[in-house]
């Protein structure tokens, strides 16, 4: 069976609920999934999953990471993750001049780790609505998908 982490941060619930959307959808696609706040994970722990999933708001004008997720982010540096998944995605609001900046950064990480691309990025304005739910759902398929690619 695959296996997913969805490691996550969230200020407002926003990020929280994108987690528990594609959580869902992981779990309607047979993928044993594990949903964790920041600072309750590591970065090793994604060494015994398929699938890397990091969801993230960006906080602030700067666009900073989010300061639970500052350690967990320079942390995840030090490991390999060559051959896992992953896919990021995250709340954020428009009004910044750096839309969910910090869903990048984690994809960055995660591809210069070592770690497979499996979807594009899903960015979420404020709180998930009908579109992105929808998005978020094709996005855990994606994730899957590659997974299967790689088997």
């Amino acid at each position: 069976m695959v296996k997913a982490l969805i490691v996550f941060a969230s200020l407002t619930g926003n990020t929280e609920e994108c987690a528990e959307i594609v959580a869902e959808a992981l779990k309607k696609l047979d993928v044993d999934v594990e949903v964790v706040e920041s600072m309750q994970a590591e970065p090793e722990d994604f060494l015994a999953v398929d699938i890397c999933l990091i969801g993230t708001y960006t906080y602030g004008n700067d666009a900073n990471l989010p300061d639970e997720f500052v350690d967990f982010y320079e942390e995840l540096s030090e490991i390999d993750l060559t051959g896992k998944v992953y896919g990021a995605f995250g709340s954020g609001d428009h009004f910044y001049d750096k839309f969910c900046q910090s869903v990048d950064d984690f994809a960055d990480q995660l591809a210069s780790i070592g770690a497979i691309k499996g979807a594009e990025s899903v960015k979420v304005d404020l709180d998930a609505n009908e579109e992105d739910t929808k998005d978020l759902e094709a996005f855990a398929k994606a994730l899957v998908d590659k997974v299967a690619t790689l088997s």
